[in-house]
């Protein structure tokens, strides 16, 4: 069995480093090694770079293409090792006879929702610029940095699923606040078991006080948050995205950020990962942009890597794994 798999960690920062269980599961199945890609690698030559390799342990980046499959040699698994799937080409996998597994989304979701409302409040309270005040020994600066309260706020949500309906019940419950969401795949007594009100988008965004981005990323909303719907909302509007950075038209958050059409800015992602110190994000004081960590607790780490390694052997035993997105494959044999 260990002479016929060899396994590839690629581009995760996390898998393996956190709990020495995993990495010594996997391990068992056959050789491992660890590579980092960049994030825009042609998919021929991610394929040559990868040859041997019949395993693979995925993060959101880099792009398993067409072109990387059609160039693969015996590829039986991709396991994502997180949510999300939209870095691989499914068909182009089904046509290959790789399994595609993703993370089964509760085990995110009350670190993604909670890091969406931790840097919401970071950001409305101004904390970070706050703090640094401190380091520089400018105590007596604090009444600079007076910022907003999150409590009794009309919040709107815009993507009700797995994380979405998280935040909207710590806004509801924990925060006393009005929570509006809009969810094409939600009915309203979905959300309204949360403690949301379903609404339509553009009553959404004229009545919101703070947003939040909990949504998938799709044809439908790439660029939702743009200058067109910016200009629907209230003055002075905070928004935080913990879902996918495409979600947003970064030029268009950095006009209303500089306008003061829009209040504050918190977000876990770019549209273009990963960000580096000249992103003009960073220039303004009240844009806040963590690393992708929304997913980073040891609770939900050690999920997700347990889940990974679980899928890697099952497809090693023949069985399909759970959580499949792509199940069709001739390596299942049970």
């Amino acid at each position: 069995m260990t002479e016929k798999n060899k396994i590839a960690i690629v581009n995760s920062s996390s898998f393996g480093k956190m709990f020495d269980a995993h990495l010594a599961r996997v391990g068992k199945l056959g050789p491992v090694d660890r590579f980092d890609f960049d994030g825009e690698i042609p998919g021929k030559e991610l394929a040559e770079a990868l040859q041997g390799y019949n395993i693979i342990i995925a993060s959101v980046t880099p792009f398993f293409t067409r072109e990387f499959f059609e160039h693969k040699d015996e590829l039986k698994l991709i396991a994502r090792h997180g949510i999300g799937f939209n870095n691989v080409d499914l068909e182009a996998a089904k046509e290959h006879g790789t399994v595609v597994t993703i993370v089964p989304a509760l085990i995110e979701r009350d670190a993604v929702a909670e890091n969406n409302v931790t840097n919401l409040l970071a950001l409305m309270r101004r904390t970070i610029e706050s703090a640094a005040e401190v380091k520089k020994d400018r105590w007596e600066n604090r009444a600079k940095f007076i910022g907003n309260g999150l409590c009794g706020k009309t919040v709107g949500v815009i993507g009700v699923g797995n994380i979405g309906s998280r935040v909207v019940e710590i806004l509801h419950y924990g925060f006393r606040c009005e929570v509006l969401g809009v969810d094409p795949n939600k009915t309203a007594l979905e959300i309204d078991i949360f403690g949301g009100k379903k609404v339509e988008l553009d009553e959404l965004l004229e009545r919101a006080e703070v947003i939040c981005l909990c949504a998938s990323l799709n044809d439908t909303n790439y660029h939702l948050i743009s200058k067109e719907t910016i200009a629907k909302m209230k003055d002075g509007i905070y928004i935080s995205n913990s879902a996918r950075g495409a979600l947003v038209e970064e030029s268009d958050i950095i006009e209303a950020i500089e306008s003061g059409k829009l209040r504050g800015y918190a977000t876990d992602v770019l549209e273009v990962e990963p960000g580096r110190s000249d992103h003009p994000f960073l220039d303004f004081a009240n844009i806040i942009v963590t690393p992708h960590t929304s997913a980073y607790t040891m609770e939900c780490l050690e999920g997700m890597g347990d889940k990974c390694v679980s899928d890697c052997e099952a497809i090693v035993e023949g069985r399909m794994p759970q959580r499949a997105v792509q199940p069709i494959s001739p390596y299942i044999t049970k």
